[in-house]
């Protein structure tokens, strides 16, 4: 999430140095609770020592109201397809969504 966090935050730079100024939180979406809620709460837990720099960037910027954690369930994530082997269903149904076609089929 850290990661996702820094490219947003690059992107943010980049249109703000074109002239494009965003003042509204931007959304990372993401399909893990456990990693939102870690990200929201305050306390340290045994299990997020590794991550802990992570952890604290990624709070910081929660609570600057510069990013914001929203949910979205595992089969709704468009990015699958991008990342990893999904089914052909939801292959087709993410590219439909993304608005990606094959542009070489006869019409």
């Amino acid at each position: 999430m850290a990661l996702g966090v820094c490219e947003l935050l690059w992107i943010k730079n980049l249109l703000s140095d074109l002239g494009f100024k965003q003042n509204e939180t931007m959304s990372l979406y993401c399909d893990n609770t456990s990693a939102i809620a870690i990200a929201h709460n305050p306390v340290q837990h045994d299990r997020t020592k590794h991550m802990e720099i992570d952890r604290r960037f990624n709070k910081e910027k929660l609570e600057a109201r510069i990013i914001f954690f929203p949910f979205v369930r595992s089969k709704l994530q468009l990015a699958d397809v991008l990342t990893k082997r999904v089914l052909s269903r939801v292959f087709n149904e993410s590219l439909f969504k993304l608005e990606m076609w094959d542009i070489h089929v006869p019409t």
